[in-house]
């Protein structure tokens, strides 16, 4: 295990959770800044390490979208069987997953994505990859610790396991986009302009093809993992704040 990228579960003192989720070939470091927020807030939190991360990048390579959303479903259950109402807060693929959640439970009060993977990859990206793969490369360069703070490091993987990354596109993403308009839940989408790894414009489709009320919050100072970044205090406060807002009816 990966110093630091143990899951991580609190009881609250409020009858609110919230449910954080980190993002591909990283680990809860990502967003342990976020959930201990909620945790000082009161709130119930649940912070999963989803499959095949946090330890070696080949725990990786046999994980689909199939686990990791599993994995997210089974820490809504173990958050909802103890509080009234449920907040999802993600990064990156936890913003895809975040979004899966609230297409899955329109239940949630409300979510909070972080620089979401939000729209498929081009096809073109996506033949390149399956070529690649069909060539026996099983691996790329790595995709992590994307933060502008020069003394800041996150512990992701220094490798991207290729067939996972198709099974985000393809099995995850692609299938959502068009139930986006469908879905009522409130939405504060934080993005950061100058962002290596998700193209902002991703957020921006995201926030027109929303079916719910978007807030947005637009960073200046952060890369991609802005969780742990300049800005990660504005972050913090930011998702409680929508939290409190979003669960006090």
């Amino acid at each position: 295990m990966i110093p630091g990228a143990e899951a991580w579960s609190h009881h609250g003192t409020q009858s609110v959770g919230a449910l954080c989720i980190h993002g591909f070939t990283g680990n809860p470091s990502s967003m342990r800044g976020v959930a201990e927020a909620f945790a000082a807030a009161g709130y119930h939190v649940e912070l999963p390490r989803l499959p095949g991360h946090g330890t070696a990048v080949s725990d990786m390579l046999a994980t689909r979208w199939s686990h990791w959303s599993g994995e997210v479903e089974s820490a809504y259950q173990r958050l909802a069987q103890r509080v009234d109402k449920v907040v999802v807060a993600g990064l990156s693929m936890g913003g895809s997953l975040t979004l899966w959640t609230a297409l899955n439970h329109p239940e949630v009060s409300g979510i909070v994505c972080v620089n979401p993977a939000a729209q498929p990859q081009a096809q073109e990206m996506v033949d390149m990859v399956e070529g690649l793969i069909a060539e026996g490369t099983e691996v790329f360069p790595g995709i992590g610790s994307d933060i502008a703070d020069p003394n800041v490091t996150e512990t992701a993987y220094p490798e991207t396991p290729l067939r996972p990354l198709v099974s985000l596109v393809k099995d995850g993403i692609t299938p959502m986009v068009p139930q986006y308009g469908n879905c009522t839940v409130p939405l504060l989408l934080i993005t950061s302009r100058n962002d290596h790894v998700v193209d902002p414009v991703q957020s921006d489709q995201l926030a027109e093809q929303w079916g719910g009320p978007v807030e947005r919050i637009l960073l200046d100072r952060s890369y991609h993992v802005a969780t742990q970044d300049f800005d990660k205090e504005l972050i913090f406060e930011s998702a409680v704040a929508f939290a409190a807002k979003v669960t006090a009816s």
